[in-house]
């Protein structure tokens, strides 16, 4: 199965789980699940094996028969609703983002980046692996935008705060920048900007300030606005918006 290398080359070998991770398709924990379950093919052969040693760039890797990086490339963002887990089987047997491609016929496509089931907006899919992990790398990704709703209004002494950041649990958590937007007589809305997606990041840091949120809405990666598209609907993006989201060094973002 295993393909023999140039002479000289020292390519690295990985396991499949990792590699599968590495490439953007999926998290560690759920390639290892598609490898036991029988959906990855190497070479056209399935294995059920998590540490298969695997040549990124020279073994053909496919999931449920649809080989990565092959064939017509998908570009899709979606609006996604509140309640849907991102992933694509849940074990538990909540809704899933994949609901809202039902009767499509897209093949098989991958979430680039998550959004927790509480949250809402824009979320990105595709069934390139190396555009997936360039979109998701802080080093090359683009910067995210969300506008949250938090249960107090807050002041400028409080705001100050936030952009210092907090220790959370050992961890050193903040913010590109935040912004107040608005505020009524018992909440405000914030813009906050990510330049790195850490697990429940914004929640957590508001958590530490103890404010609640109340809604937390994606709504910009890089250049790419949410827009006017429907909770639950979906559209392909554009070549040129591909090519952007891709290609915006970090040192040349503007926020």
């Amino acid at each position: 199965m295993k393909k023999s290398l140039p002479a000289g080359s020292r390519a690295p070998r990985h396991g499949l789980a990792r590699t599968l991770s590495k490439l953007g398709v999926c998290s560690r924990t759920e390639a290892a699940a598609w490898i036991l379950a029988g959906r990855v093919q190497v070479e056209g052969r399935i294995v059920r094996d998590i540490e298969f040693p695997v040549l990124r760039d020279t073994h053909r890797i496919a999931v449920d028969g649809v080989e990565l990086g092959k064939g017509q490339s998908r570009y899709l963002m979606l609006n996604k609703p509140r309640g849907l887990v991102t992933t694509a089987k849940d074990e538990r047997g909540r809704d899933t983002v994949y609901r809202c491609f039902d009767g499509a016929g897209l093949g098989w496509i991958a979430p680039v980046g998550r959004l927790d089931k509480a949250s809402e907006g824009l979320l990105l899919f595709s069934n390139n692996p190396e555009w997936a992990a360039r979109i998701t790398d802080p080093a090359t990704g683009p910067h995210k935008t969300y506008h949250v709703q938090v249960d107090r209004i807050l002041d400028g002494a409080l705001l100050n705060q936030l952009r210092s950041g907090a220790l959370v649990e050992g961890e050193q958590l903040s913010a590109h920048s935040i912004m107040l937007l608005r505020h009524g007589e018992k909440n405000s809305w914030l813009e906050i900007v990510l330049d790195e997606g850490r697990n429940r990041q914004i929640r957590r840091l508001l958590a530490a300030f103890d404010l609640q949120v109340l809604r937390l809405i994606r709504v910009a990666i890089g250049d790419l606005v949410l827009g006017d598209i429907a909770k639950g609907h979906w559209r392909d993006l554009s070549a040129t918006e591909v090519a952007s989201l891709a290609a915006l060094p970090t040192a040349d973002r503007i926020t």
